[in-house]
């Protein structure tokens, strides 16, 4: 795993790279470099970071420490190109096993080499993206071919949705024993409350995935409901239920 652990994942840990965002807000990443048109469709060659576990949204952050060899080769290859990695989940954690269709690009916004040949690196993410096909390649880390998804901008929710959705999490939360800062998240946009939740929370890497393919951010927060309720339930032995 090359993810940076943390003790807790509280709401803190999101980062928006959204201009004003209130979490180690950023300015917007720059625009993606020139992509090529395949058969009437946007496509672009990315190589990947394939991660269970580990989704990416536009706008958010993700900050990775990369310590396997053939990952600190993709980091120096993203390094001397346009910066830009796709973040993707394979559909089980095996070496060469099928990726997820959906994924995200993140541009490399924070790096510090360390001695040994380590990174710890910061990603912006830019676009999610849907694989068309994977690449042979003969470098160590995998390659493939995608499309870029043009998803809707500054989307928003009812007073009613944005209501049901912090009840949920502060419920959550509790359940969790999470330490979370309710009026810094109260001053959030929606966009990036929900994906942030939807990014750090500690769901298995299928429920994850759905929650990245979502199509919109209503249906993304219904979905994340659905997941905190199901958290909630407890066995006869009092157990928190949980997807893993």
């Amino acid at each position: 795993m090359e993810r940076r652990r943390r003790q807790d994942p509280p709401a803190a840990d999101v980062r928006s790279g959204r201009t004003g965002r209130s979490l180690g807000g950023r300015d917007a990443p720059p625009p993606f470099a020139p992509v090529v048109r395949l058969g009437g469709a946007l496509a672009d060659r990315l190589p990947i970071f394939p991660l269970p576990g580990a989704i990416l949204f536009p706008g958010l952050q993700l900050p990775l420490h990369i310590f396997e060899p053939r990952y600190r080769a993709l980091v120096g290859h993203a390094l001397a190109k346009d910066r830009r990695i796709g973040m993707i989940q394979p559909q089980r954690s095996a070496e060469g096993a099928p990726l997820y269709a959906i994924g995200c690009v993140g541009q490399i916004s924070d790096v510090e080499a360390l001695e040994d040949g380590r990174y710890n690196i910061v990603l912006d993410g830019e676009a999610r993206f849907r694989v068309l096909r994977e690449l042979e390649t003969s470098t160590p880390f995998r390659q493939v071919e995608v499309e870029l998804l043009d998803d809707p901008e500054d989307e928003t929710l009812s007073h009613v949705e944005r209501a049901g959705f912090e009840f949920e999490a502060r419920r959550f939360a509790d359940m969790q024993g999470y330490s979370v800062d309710w009026d810094s998240v109260a001053r959030l946009d929606d966009e990036t409350l929900i994906n942030g939740v939807a990014q750090i929370a500690p769901f298995d890497p299928a429920s994850k995935q759905a929650l990245l393919e979502a199509q919109d951010l209503r249906t993304r927060c219904e979905v994340m409901i659905q997941l905190m309720q199901f958290f909630a339930l407890r066995d006869d032995g009092d157990e928190i239920v949980t997807l893993q």
